[in-house]
């Protein structure tokens, strides 16, 4: 099917699912909310299924035999049969359940890397990384004696892949990468990234955490090593996120945390641990959480992937578009012919990134201002800081022409 038959979404009724939307702030203006790249909203079918949970039955898992906990058990591990599902998995085995995408770049970190890095050996990187994945790497490396190396991007914010492909060699061990940059919007070419990796018998780590709420993600068709995702980016609760590996690498790795439920047997001398993916997921769970995600991803199929990514790439064009009209608007990364995500970070003339999401605030519009956890690639794009507008399921192009005539008003105001 081509993206010209694909349904377009019916906004406004999406927008009924989303309390929070009806809103005002400030001085009794509209929300208008575009800083889902941060944290998207919740649908009230997700606050209903934890609900659910807590009012009908709320137990630990795997550890009674009374109905709840084993009621509570059931949806748990049901929940990582969905993510499984969902973005193309072998099954539960290769689902880890962490807080958020930061932990499973942690656990994978420090579970693989502390254990199998050493002086000689490189880890490859981007320049666009989130701080979740570059530092963490950078850290490790530091501790272990290896050496963290970065594929740059070109003028477009897109990435060197003739650079690439001489970076990663057969020192590489880990080539840890962005799906979709949080600042750029650039869409990464992941699977020839992945292909890369093993040419050179290295694992790819790839960070989905803009990518799986937009888009459809098949980790098989990537070939991912790893894959790491957090649920508060796609409809879902906040404290949760997805470590997927694939089964043999998990099966070799030793825990990252220990303690209850991550255990066979225990003795006073030496301990034997769980079964897949339980080994990496010691004391009481997230089993809302865990719910949670679930009726997200729920909710997000029923609309269709698919033409989520259309819905996201429309508003990214036509934000693009709408702030190009500004001589003194500099947008970062690829045009949207380019292929780009859903959101648009820039800058507005001589405004301060915080002074713009500032003055938008008062017309009701929330964005985010920063370095978004990326401040060795603004160093690279020469400013300090940057807004950003980051679009969802229920956003609209009118939303994003309050965005533009506040950004006219500060435009003025600092004129």
């Amino acid at each position: 099917m081509s993206t010209q038959d694909i349904e377009p979404l019916d906004v406004e009724r999406i927008r009924e699912d989303f309390p929070v939307l009806e809103r005002t702030v400030g001085d009794d203006v509209p929300l208008v909310y575009l800083d889902n790249g941060a944290t998207s909203q919740t649908p009230e079918q997700v606050v209903d299924a934890i609900v659910d949970y807590y009012y009908g039955y709320n137990a630990n898992v795997h550890r009674g035999v009374h109905q709840l906990s084993q009621e509570a058990s059931i949806a748990y591990e049901e929940a990582h049969d969905r993510v499984a599902e969902f973005i193309g998995a072998d099954g539960r085995e290769e689902i880890v359940f962490t807080k958020n995408t930061t932990e499973a770049m942690n656990l994978v970190a420090y579970a693989w890397g502390m254990e199998e890095l050493g002086p000689g050996d490189e880890v490859v990187l981007t320049e666009m990384e989130h701080h979740a994945s570059l530092v963490t790497w950078q850290q490790v490396a530091k501790r272990t004696g290896a050496e963290a190396k970065y594929i740059p991007i070109d003028e477009d914010g897109q990435l060197d892949m003739a650079a690439a492909a001489d970076l990663i060699t057969d020192d590489t061990k880990m080539v840890s990468a962005v799906h979709v940059s949080n600042t750029l919007g650039t869409v990464n070419p992941v699977a020839e990234l992945a292909d890369l990796a093993h040419e050179h018998d290295a694992y790819a780590f790839i960070d989905g955490a803009q990518a799986v709420p937009t888009r459809p993600v098949d980790v098989g068709d990537i070939d991912a090593d790893f894959y790491a995702f957090s649920g508060h980016k796609m409809a879902g609760p906040t404290g949760i996120g997805v470590l997927y590996g694939k089964e043999a690498i998990l099966e070799e790795m030793q825990p990252y945390l220990y303690g209850g439920d991550m255990i066979r047997k225990v003795t006073y001398e030496d301990s034997t641990w769980n079964d897949l993916p339980w080994k990496f997921e010691a004391g009481t769970p997230l089993i809302a959480q865990a719910i949670g995600l679930d009726a997200a991803i729920d909710y997000l199929d029923d609309i269709g992937m698919e033409r989520i990514q259309r819905h996201e790439e429309r508003l990214a064009r036509y934000a693009y578009e709408q702030l190009s009209a500004f001589d003194d608007v500099e947008i970062y990364g690829p045009s949207p012919d380019q292929g780009r995500g859903g959101l648009v970070a820039f800058n507005v003339g001589s405004v301060h990134a915080h002074d713009l999401a500032s003055i938008v605030n008062d017309h009701g519009v929330a964005i985010r201002a920063g370095d978004h956890c990326t401040q060795p690639l603004h160093d690279k794009l020469g400013v300090a800081a940057s807004a950003r507008a980051s679009f969802y399921i229920y956003n609209t192009e009118a939303e994003i022409d309050v965005l533009v005539e506040a950004i006219d008003d500060a435009r003025q105001l600092f004129a």
